[in-house]
């Protein structure tokens, strides 16, 4: 069985399959829920597919707020109903001096990432344009704010939020319909951007894109469902739909794009 799991996925993916494999196993044998780290738009798209339409198990999800792109999921035996309060999330602002200084995504996250933490214990980091806050598994919020007093050269404090206090994100996705020749990543880079495929490549190759926050230096890489791309200085976007293909043989895309 597992080998025909693998096959619907990348290789790089194969550990990732493993390890929800196990839980699948672990919800399966002793009927208790297994709570997830934070999972990524493609992971959890992994996990979806694994877990099926399985009449034994029942798949929960939350990240922090209604639309939010990193989340953690509940496996759970079909008794099992979570509350919020089960996903074990704490919201937290970082309070910097707005009129002297700015912040970034980047910034906040490499902060955060320079504490010794995986990526997979913080949840999504939001902003309304001036104001920043994030999500984080509170198995490690204390240790995490002990150890962060600057951001670059700011001093911030970071200060726990409820989520009432929630600020509503300033981005959202356009939804853009696109046909191409190619899953290839250069080629939707390309599209999507309206730059050559030639830039799109170099961009790749100089560690300027990201594929789900992780760096991408492969041209010919094949992108997928749910996959989220970075691309340094114009912005992100999600293939959220693969709708076929044309009659020219191309593949008709509904994406979604946060352009910079």
């Amino acid at each position: 069985m597992i080998e025909n799991v693998y096959q619907h996925f990348r290789k790089d993916e194969i550990p990732f399959i493993d390890m929800v494999m196990d839980w699948v196993r672990e919800v399966e044998d002793q009927y208790t829920p297994v709570l997830t780290n934070f999972l990524d738009p493609r992971q959890y798209y992994i996990l979806e597919t694994i877990i099926g339409k399985s009449s034994e198990i029942k798949l929960h999800s939350f990240g922090g707020y209604e639309s939010s792109e990193r989340n953690r999921a509940f496996i759970c035996p079909t008794y099992f109903e979570p509350k919020q309060e089960d996903f074990n999330i704490r919201l937290y602002e970082v309070k910097y001096p707005a009129k002297f200084a700015t912040m970034s995504h980047g910034k906040i996250l490499g902060t955060l990432l320079s504490t010794g933490m995986k990526r997979e214990y913080f949840g999504d980091i939001i902003s309304d344009g001036e104001r920043w806050q994030f999500f984080i598994d509170d198995s490690i919020e204390n240790y995490v704010v002990s150890q962060i007093d600057k951001i670059g050269r700011v001093a911030v404090r970071l200060e726990e939020r409820r989520y009432t206090d929630m600020i509503v994100p300033k981005d959202s996705w356009t939804i853009v319909h696109d046909t191409v020749s190619s899953m290839r990543i250069d080629v939707l880079v390309s599209s999507i951007f309206k730059i050559s495929r030639q830039r799109a490549k170099q961009m790749i190759e100089s560690g300027h894109i990201k594929v789900n926050w992780t760096e991408m230096q492969r041209p010919d890489f094949v992108l997928d469902l749910q996959d989220i791309v970075s691309v340094r200085g114009f912005g992100r976007f999600q293939i959220q739909e693969i709708e076929g293909k044309s009659k020219k043989d191309k593949w008709k895309l509904e994406l979604g794009v946060l352009f910079k």
